[in-house]
């Protein structure tokens, strides 16, 4: 009897082990993170720039003669110093017409160094080796908020000798660090009242832990869920007048966000990336010479004679993959997941283009349990 019920101890361990072990499997797919790293500040956002420049220096890489916006420009800024010829009097591919874009921060002071990129918008072969010429940097109103001038890095090379060239990475675009100086300051102030936080990936169960998280941390109904995308805020009373202590409080504060089930495809790049929560009902799929049967199986486990267990009915699945005469069979016995069905494909050289096409078609059937995104 004693022994009986030592194997009876050593079984239910082993069970709650196991248990264990699959939920902090489950936990860590899932990770809590910090409520700023998911967020963003209702009102605090960033704001871009943008200003045409020209780039010279260049070693004949620039626009061709065939260019005539960039050879009005030229001839238009030497006017500007007292020079004045004319547009067919520039012979030089030495420049390049190019377009500064750059981003601000929701707050930035006058002097502050910002960096910005310089993509060329005419026939120029490289940007290697030039310096844009000082540019204004404005808004979208047309206001001017930062000037950006100096040498400029495309981080790469492109040499060409003998009718043989050698590139790396994209020479027609380049990057200046700290390029451009703020000239007025930018401060997007918060409204101690009102503080709202905005959703990075809107979520209506990840809004009410965050509202949950915050309200448990100041023993108050401080936060409420707008909804799926928003969670509002009031200042509570020991914050007074502390904002800036109070949002770096509740940034701090762990929530487990939750992930929505979904499959992004890139058919340029034969690129499948799915969540780990994808699932998908029983279905068949052939595909030329390849053969998919995903069945599923309900297997029921009686509880332990003389405990309080329950009956527990569990699904099994079992993936069979066949490619033409080959005969390839593959069984995989886990749960009922796309990561099953892909792990089957690749076990038998199917192609990044085979998987994708089967995916959408699995998706057209109405067996894909997930939002599936094309780019």
């Amino acid at each position: 009897m004693q022994a009986n019920k030592s194997r009876f101890l050593l079984k239910l361990f082993i069970i709650s082990f196991i248990f264990l072990l699959f939920s902090s499997s489950a936990a860590a797919n899932n990770p809590q993170v910090e409520i700023g790293n998911i967020t963003r500040l209702k009102g605090m956002r960033s704001n871009q720039l943008i200003g045409y420049g020209i780039v010279v220096g260049l070693n004949g890489s620039g626009d061709s003669s065939r260019s005539q916006s960039t050879l009005q420009s030229i001839a238009n800024m030497l006017q500007n110093f007292g020079v004045f010829v004319g547009e067919d009097q520039i012979v030089s591919n030495n420049i390049a017409a190019v377009m500064v874009t750059a981003s601000l921060d929701p707050v930035v002071h006058q002097g502050d160094e910002i960096d910005v990129n310089v993509s060329s918008i005419g026939d120029a072969n490289s940007l290697q080796g030039g310096t844009l010429l000082l540019t204004p940097l404005q808004a979208p109103n047309g206001e001017v908020f930062a000037s950006a001038q100096g040498p400029i890095s495309i981080g790469g090379y492109n040499i060409e000798a003998g009718g043989a060239a050698q590139r790396k990475n994209h020479p027609t675009v380049a990057k200046i660090p700290g390029g451009a100086i703020v000239e007025k300051s930018l401060n997007s102030v918060l409204d101690a009242n009102n503080i709202s936080y905005i959703l990075a990936n809107p979520d209506f169960k990840t809004a009410s832990r965050i509202a949950e998280s915050i309200n448990d941390n100041f023993d108050s109904d401080v936060a409420q869920a707008e909804n799926h995308s928003t969670v509002n805020l009031s200042m509570p009373a020991d914050y007074r007048g502390g904002v800036v202590e109070f949002v770096a409080e509740v940034n701090s504060l762990r929530v487990r966000p939750n992930l929505m089930a979904k499959v992004v495809i890139d058919e340029k790049t034969g690129t499948v990336v799915f969540s780990h929560n994808v699932q998908i009902s029983t279905v068949a799929v052939a595909h030329g010479n390849l053969s998919v049967r995903i069945r599923t199986e309900e297997t029921v486990t009686q509880p332990l004679p003389f405990t309080d267990g329950e009956t527990v009915i569990t699904e099994d699945v079992e993936i069979e993959v066949d490619e033409g005469e080959e005969s390839n069979l593959i069984v995989v016995r886990q749960d009922n997941a796309i990561d099953d069905l892909v792990a089957a494909l690749n076990a038998i050289g199917a192609t990044p283009r085979d998987i994708i096409s089967i995916i959408q078609k699995i998706d057209n059937a109405g067996a894909l349990h997930a939002e599936l995104e094309l780019q």
